[in-house]
């Protein structure tokens, strides 16, 4: 994922610099279909796959690695995926922000409104990612899960291309939307909030599988999913927020001829997020694990982990996050007011 978002640099520069946003959403989506493609095959044929894992209760056995030609069919699929959706996070917000003329006040408007709908879109996408295309892959096959997703992006294609002869490429530069650095602050708001209630119900996760007796076992738990949904429905709303007013600031405030790699910046930003977690979570481990205790985040079962904890440190940093946006965004000044 962090891979992805980086990428969206990539994307974002080449569609001021060398191509249109049009041509560069097309040929990524062409991309992450060929990569999508690969992993489907590579998850229907047995002779691309790994050796299966053994058993969960024998011995201290672990699963083996792919390797070789294997091993390359996989990373060529990933990277290929990393490539075409950044290419597409590149391109796709600000194409679709040039369909709107922001020298009107309808204009901004509508723009701001489509920010807000591509969103929720990639949220809601998220959701069907994380639930039912899991499922899918965990309850049927893998092939199955990655097959939907290929499916998914060979049926935007030909929808994206029956607008070609309605879009519009290029629009004049306007006025910001002064309304931009209080939606941002909504959303870090909201992630704080988030990251509470995800404390809140992995406390009571734990307290249920206390009374049923089931610390040390993997069954599932007689919790419902919508305790889980709560937490990812203030974290879809952050983003909503958040994410969409970062796209419609870079878009506004980023000169007419960087306007695409501007709002790259935005998943540039969620790239570093990606990598960050991974450090935070080995040092998080690596503190919390001193003097022989057992570190927050390790272990073979989940009821041992002390997720609680984590989150409640994530919602600490969100509010210092949240500070820090105050600070910066007091001081800002709007370029447009700059030239007067």
């Amino acid at each position: 994922m962090g891979t992805a978002f980086l990428l969206a640099l990539l994307g974002g520069f080449l569609s001021d610099a060398y191509f249109t946003t049009y041509q560069v959403f097309f040929i990524s989506a062409v991309i992450e279909f060929m990569g999508l493609l690969i992993l489907t095959i590579q998850a229907h044929i047995e002779s691309l796959q790994p050796p299966p894992c053994p058993p969960t209760k024998s011995s201290n056995e672990s699963c083996r690695e792919v390797t070789g030609g294997k091993a390359a069919v996989l990373f060529i699929g990933l990277y290929l995926i990393a490539l075409g959706v950044g290419g597409i996070k590149g391109s796709l917000p600000p194409h679709g922000a040039e369909q709107f003329d922001e020298n009107t006040k309808e204009g901004r408007k509508k723009r701001s409104t489509f920010f807000n709908y591509y969103v929720f879109c990639l949220s809601c996408g998220a959701l069907v990612a994380v639930t039912f295309v899991v499922w899918i892959e965990d309850n049927i096959g893998w092939q199955w899960g990655f097959g939907i997703s290929t499916l998914t992006i060979l049926l935007a294609i030909p929808i994206f291309l029956l607008g070609s002869t309605t879009y519009r490429i290029k629009v004049p530069a306007g006025s910001p939307l002064t309304i931009i650095f209080k939606r941002i602050g909504i959303g870090l708001i909201m992630s704080i909030v988030a990251m509470a209630v995800a404390a809140l119900v992995e406390t009571k996760r734990k307290k249920v599988a206390a009374q049923r007796g089931l610390l040390d076992s993997s069954e599932p738990l007689p919790v419902t999913f919508l305790w889980i949904a709560l937490q990812f429905l203030f974290l879809g709303s952050a983003d909503l927020f958040s994410l969409a007013g970062l796209l419609e600031f870079f878009f506004t405030e980023a000169p007419r001829s960087m306007k695409s790699l501007a709002t790259s910046f935005s998943w540039a930003s969620l790239a570093i997020g990606y990598y960050l977690s991974s450090v935070l979570v080995a040092v998080v481990n690596r503190i919390t694990g001193v003097s022989g205790h057992t570190p927050w985040l390790k272990g073979s079962n989940l009821n041992h982990y002390h997720l609680e904890r984590f989150y409640w440190m994530m919602c600490v940093l969100s509010g210092v996050n949240f500070l820090n946006y105050l600070f910066w965004a007091r001081r800002y000044k709007y370029r447009s007011m700059n030239h007067g």
